[in-house]
């Protein structure tokens, strides 16, 4: 059973990890990458949006750097660590 919930975490965290890549790279209305990467801000947005919350974007200048999902990373990290072993 915890392997089940390893597995999962580590998925999940990987679903992050692509949304963070995708974000770099704006989507076009109408394309098959605007459909893929709505689909990643869906399986994501539940749990980084609370985090976006409590914890805003820090202005960087002219840019604002998200770091919820830098705290999804070691809360899941934590959570393998503790659970996986």
């Amino acid at each position: 059973m915890t392997s089940i919930v390893c597995l999962i975490i580590q998925v999940y965290l990987f679903v992050v990890l692509i949304r963070i890549l995708m974000s770099w790279v704006p989507p076009t209305p109408g394309t098959t990458y605007q459909q893929v990467h709505d689909v990643f801000d869906r399986l994501t947005e539940p749990v980084l949006a609370p985090i976006r919350a409590v914890l805003p974007p820090v202005r960087l200048g002219v840019t604002q750097l998200d770091l919820s999902p830098i705290v999804v990373f070691v809360l899941g990290t934590l959570l393998i660590r503790a659970i996986c072993g």
